[in-house]
């Protein structure tokens, strides 16, 4: 006890520190999305990098946390159940994307309603967290997958979006005027 304050044993701390670290990445990570998704931007498979990376950065988060605590068949269908979750919600913000051709070339923009998915989305897989995952070992295996669960959620919305891009394209100009 320093000045009559208990201090948390070191493993306690590195495991906060870690979870902090893994909130404010998965918090930045959202903010970064959101401001992409109210951009105006061309439908193309750029995207697919940013998922790529942010999957890795989600798996090797995953990882660290599995290897750490006991991984046992429930945490693994609750991960499974989380990235249910996560491609539902990206099938909903795909379906509030604005799609629009200009000079041939397609071109989205998500609105308010996305922003608020996005944010709803990060809620319902921290509360499934919450709901799911009282056991020692798999506590804190929501704030572990935050990142791996916004690649999925993404990558679902992003495929949606492009297949929709798809077929405004193959439908020709005259099928929609310009925003």
């Amino acid at each position: 006890m320093a000045c009559g304050v208990a201090q948390a044993p070191a493993a306690t701390r590195g495991v906060r520190i870690v979870l902090a670290v893994d909130v404010i990445l998965g918090v930045a990570v959202l903010a970064l999305l959101i401001y992409r998704q109210l951009s105006v931007r061309p439908v193309n498979a750029s995207a697919l990098r940013l998922i790529a990376i942010l999957l890795i950065i989600g798996l090797l988060q995953t990882y660290r946390f599995l290897s750490q605590n006991h991984a046992h068949p429930l945490t693994f269908a609750t991960i499974g159940g989380s990235l249910v979750l996560a491609a539902i919600f990206g099938a909903l913000r795909a379906s509030t994307v604005r799609i629009w051709l200009d000079n041939g070339r397609a071109w989205s923009q998500g609105n308010w309603l996305t922003a608020a998915l996005w944010v709803a989305s990060l809620a319902a897989h921290l509360g499934y967290d919450i709901l799911v995952a009282h056991g020692n070992g798999i506590r804190g295996l929501g704030v572990a997958t935050i990142v791996l669960y916004l690649a999925i959620s993404l990558g679902f919305q992003r495929v949606l979006v492009m297949q929709r891009a798809h077929r405004l394209q193959l439908a020709g100009p005259a099928a929609v005027a310009k925003p």
